[in-house]
């Protein structure tokens, strides 16, 4: 479906009852994006509103979004982790990204029964272990593994090093790789975190003490465990 189609992502929802989208969708070539920025803008940007207004009309409100490490442009330090400032993007794809996650982050502050999580990748990568799912683009590739991939079947003559001017050990760029497999076993981490949200605050007060009341009463329960075999076994999450 494109996500660009209003109608056609109408029929999926009323045909489908959906409980959380997984949001993939968009264009995704840092160097393309460069040279045709108001594609990337349409697509992204106003693709990712399109399905956002359509989930609140079909009341789906829980988004696993695929960002970009892109959002944090160049590094203030590294490893890079979630502290770390976005927003100084270099290029249209990122900047997208970024906007997008931005304007999650406004719809869950404006409604709360919203919940989101957003997902920064690194550079992707792999295949099934089936080998019936992967990565073969028809064009040049716009990422490492697959260009390799061609290089040493003899598709391509040679691999390009973009730039080997830059301040590193080599002077060459310096990325890291998740493989296809994990990325999909972490988005469904990230619905299983989502369905464990009430989607509600537990307002609070602090107010007196009450009578009679200890600082602090907890169980040790192994004597339980060795004459009677009995250990709890529901967390703090099932009550």
């Amino acid at each position: 479906v494109d996500i660009l189609d209003q109608g056609a992502l109408q029929r999926l929802f009323k045909k489908h009852s959906f409980m959380a989208v997984i949001h993939f969708a968009g264009l995704k070539a840092v160097g393309e994006s460069v040279q045709k920025p108001l594609d990337y803008y349409r697509v992204n940007l106003t693709g990712t509103i399109q399905l956002l207004e359509i989930m609140k009309a079909h009341g789906v409100k829980n988004l696993v979004f695929s960002s970009s490490a892109t959002v944090y442009g160049n590094p203030q330090y590294l490893p890079l982790d979630e502290a770390h400032p976005t927003g100084g993007c270099t290029n249209p794809y990122g900047k997208s990204k970024f906007f997008i996650e931005e304007m999650i982050r406004d719809l869950c502050q404006a409604d709360k029964t919203w919940n989101a999580v957003l997902l920064r990748y690194f550079n992707p990568t792999g295949a099934h272990a089936s080998g019936c799912i992967g990565e073969d683009p028809q064009g040049i590739p716009n990422n490492l593994m697959p260009y390799v991939s061609q290089v040493a079947i003899g598709r391509r003559e040679a691999l390009n090093v973009f730039g080997n001017d830059y301040d590193t050990e080599d002077g060459t760029g310096v990325r890291d790789y998740i493989h296809v497999v994990d990325l999909a076993k972490g988005h469904i981490a990230a619905l299983r975190k989502l369905k464990e949200q009430c989607g509600c605050r537990i307002p609070y007060k602090v107010v007196a003490r009450r009578e009679g009341d200890v600082a602090a009463c907890y169980a040790n329960p192994s004597l339980a465990h060795e004459e009677l075999g009995w250990t709890a076994a529901l967390g703090l999450d099932r009550m």
